[in-house]
Parts: C-alpha cells; sequence; structure tokens
C-alpha cells in the first residue's frame, strides 16, 4: 500500500458553538501539537470564503513524504446559533417538546438497547432541570405550604425566579445543559426532516460535496464528529440517492469519530436518514469506519450502526477501538476524564504523545486512513487479551515513522485497545 499524496478531507464537526474559522483555528492548533510528537511539519493554508463548506489547503510533511490535503469544513453553527439564541424561556420549552418527541417516538427505549449510557447522557440535563424547576417550584408555594398569608408570595415568588436564574442557570452552564437542550431539538428535525432551514443547509451540502468530489484525489476521507454524522450520512446518502454513480472508480472513506447516527435514526420519523445509511453501507466504493472509546459515554459504543438502522444484510462499519488516556499524559487526562464534552471531543483535538488515532495524521499525514481498520474487529476477549504482536503489520512502502501513525511501536501505545 502506497502513501497518499493528494487527499481530499470533507469534514462535518459536531454540534459546537463553532463557526468554521473556529474550527480551522482549532485544527491549525491540533496540527501543531501533534506534530511535535511525530515529527510531522503541517502548513495550514488560509481558510477561503464560502458559506455551507469552506475549504483550506494543509500540507504535511514526514519523512520526506509530502501529503496536499484539501479540507473542506461543513459548518452549521448559524443553525446551532438560531437554536442557541432564543430566549431561555423557549430553549427550555422547546427542549422538553424535543424530550417528549424522542420518547414518543421510540427513542429512549432504542438508546437503552443500542447503548444505555447515552440513554443517560439524554435524560440527564431533562432530569437536571426537571428538579431544578421543582425546587424553584417549592420555594415560590413555600408560604402557603407553611400555613402563612398570601401575602408572602411578594417574596417567595421573586426568590424563586432568583434561584432558577441566578444559581441553577449559571452553575449548570458548567455541563452546557442548555446547549444540550438545543443539541436535542436539532437531533428531532435530523429525523423529522420537516424544518426549512436545516433542509436548506442540507441542499447546499449536498451540492457542495456534489463539486468536491469532481476534484482529484488518492484518497477521499468524509470525517464525522458526534451529530456531524448523522448531516454527514444524510448530505453523502442524498449525493448516491441522486446518482448511485457518484463514486465510481473513487476510494472514499467514512469516518465517524464517537459518531451519533442512531441519536437521530433510532426515531420512528428518520426513515430518510435509516435510508441514506443504507446507501452508504451498500456503496462498493465506501470504506465505513467508526472510532469508538469505552470512556465516551456520547456516542454508541460497540453499536452495530447499520444493523440497527434496518440493514442487516448490507455491509456493517468497521469498529476501531481507542484510549483516550493513551493520547493524553496522565496529568491532562485527569484533568479532563469527568467532563463527558471534553472526553467526546477528543477525537477531533491534538495529543500530547504517539498512540494509535490522530486526527492531525488522519487529515494531513501520508498513510491511507483505511489502515486504522487493517485488523478486523475481534470479540470482546480477544481485543482484552490479544498481544501486540497481533496487531497487523503496514506494508514496507512507508518509511517507519509514517507507519507509526496508526500502528505505533512502543509497547505501551500498542496496547490492547478496547477502553479509554
Amino acid at each position: 500500500m502506497t502513501s497518499v499524496e493528494r487527499r481530499l478531507v470533507l469534514h462535518f464537526p459536531g454540534f459546537e458553538p463553532l463557526d468554521a474559522h473556529a474550527h480551522w483555528v482549532r485544527f491549525a492548533r491540533s496540527c501543531r501539537q501533534s506534530g511535535a510528537h511525530w515529527g510531522l511539519d503541517v502548513e495550514v493554508g488560509a481558510l477561503e470564503d464560502g458559506t455551507v463548506a469552506r475549504a483550506f489547503d494543509a500540507t504535511g510533511r514526514i519523512d520526506g513524504l509530502t501529503t496536499q490535503s484539501r479540507i473542506h469544513l461543513f459548518d452549521y453553527d448559524p443553525l446551532i446559533g438560531r437554536l442557541n439564541g432564543r430566549p431561555t424561556p423557549i430553549r427550555i420549552a422547546t427542549g422538553f417538546a424535543s424530550a417528549a418527541r424522542v420518547l414518543w417516538e421510540g427513542g429512549l427505549f432504542g438508546y437503552l438497547r443500542h447503548g444505555w449510557r447515552f440513554a443517560l447522557f439524554f435524560l440527564f440535563p431533562f432530569l437536571a432541570i426537571s428538579v431544578a424547576l421543582l425546587v424553584s417550584l417549592l420555594i415560590a408555594a413555600l408560604p402557603l405550604l407553611v400555613g402563612w398569608t398570601p401575602w408572602h408570595l411578594l417574596w417567595s415568588l421573586p426568590l424563586a425566579a432568583l434561584f432558577f436564574a441566578r444559581v441553577f442557570l449559571p452553575a449548570s452552564g458548567r455541563w452546557h445543559m442548555l446547549h444540550l437542550l438545543g443539541d436535542w431539538d436539532l437531533a428531532v428535525e435530523l429525523a423529522r426532516m420537516r424544518d426549512p432551514a436545516l433542509l436548506v443547509w442540507l441542499d447546499a451540502a449536498t451540492e457542495a460535496t456534489r463539486a468536491a468530489l469532481r476534484k482529484e484525489a488518492d484518497e477521499i476521507v468524509v470525517t464525522s464528529h458526534s451529530m456531524g454524522s448523522g448531516m454527514a450520512a444524510l448530505v453523502l446518502g442524498a449525493v448516491l440517492e441522486a446518482d448511485p454513480g457518484a463514486l465510481r472508480g473513487r476510494r472514499v472513506v467514512f469516518l465517524t469519530l464517537g459518531g451519533a447516527i442512531l441519536q437521530s435514526a433510532l426515531l420512528r420519523s428518520a426513515k430518510t436518514l435509516r435510508a441514506h445509511v443504507g446507501r452508504i453501507a451498500r456503496a462498493p466504493e465506501i470504506d465505513w469506519i467508526e472510532i469508538q472509546c469505552l470512556n465516551d459515554v456520547v456516542h454508541f459504543y460497540r453499536s452495530n450502526v447499520v444493523a440497527a438502522c434496518g440493514h442487516r444484510d448490507a455491509p456493517s462499519a468497521r469498529i476501531v477501538f481507542i484510549r483516550v488516556k493513551q493520547m493524553l499524559t496522565a496529568e491532562h487526562y485527569r484533568r479532563i476524564r469527568r467532563d463527558a464534552l471534553r472526553v467526546h471531543r477528543q477525537y477531533v483535538l491534538g495529543s500530547d504523545k504517539r498512540s494509535s488515532y490522530d486526527f492531525a495524521l488522519v487529515t494531513t499525514g501520508p498513510a491511507p486512513v483505511a489502515l486504522l481498520a487493517e485488523k478486523e474487529p475481534s470479540p470482546a476477549e480477544e481485543l482484552r487479551t490479544a498481544p501486540p504482536t497481533a496487531l497487523p503489520p503496514i506494508d514496507a512502502g512507508l518509511p517507519a515513522s509514517a507507519k507509526d501513525a496508526f500502528l505505533p511501536s512502543s509497547a505501551e501505545n500498542r496496547a490492547p485497545l478496547h477502553s479509554a
């Protein structure tokens, strides 16, 4: 297997309040951080103007090899900003309406079946806000509960409002609760496909994807993180639906990083999303690889996304397990391990040391991305007990440090990849 000289990357980020420029800045910073440990020099070009997809060039150099990557950032921050920019009462009301829709459409049952920890992630903000509202109600009703005159409501009602607005909401910011409500609003819309703004964005992103795919490249990588995996599936599936031969003769890797496709796909109304998952799985040009991590609760660990979407006869995505604590120093990991969303973001951030996965290497390094899943998934017990030598060899055509990009040579980093 030869090195990649020209790579096309289509990146769909997760549900974060960041526009394309912020993602570009973070990517450049991550490349500097990771490159220092790999001997990889990445030159990140200027971010070009655009609407739905903004592009830039990145040139990676390592061991005399040069890889030119053309990276397209699919920015749906306007959709996120619209949700997060609403008044707090409306954000709470619509968030709970979305939660009710998830329950009504069988989403919670699906989460419990395919990823019980994701079910807890779903319930957490709604239970926390419900408790806070209940406490506020008790504070407001306190004079009546103890038999005082209704005149005491003149101080209890403002005190209840003060508790919720000035105590609970600022404290809840640490866990991004209001942001998570917006996440569920958009997840429901990805299933229902009725929001005009979302449909306009998807149409524009589909057209931008078609235009990008016309360019020549040794390798095409569609990377998607978290909710971005659902957005990517809808876009890539729409391309295949309109033209089943759109990818003929191309080499495409669909790389989902802590993917949350099932967040929307398990709702009964998500017929379009489930159909597109089937199209992607059956496309012979696409190699679907899922990067998963045990300590990341914001995805469906060990789930079979294709089968869960009703396509049991279609090829399943190949799953690669990574360990976040092998990507970071012990102190760095200790600081973030209790922050679920920070751990979840590590898929697209720079690392402190060499490990079996690195986003900068995936997007700018010379090794073909398919090498991530060179080894077929093993049963859980085999993964836990496999010796370091069980990892597959890399083609001799790549220099040593380039091979290390995905299969490190050190005994520490070649430990079994079943947990974070």
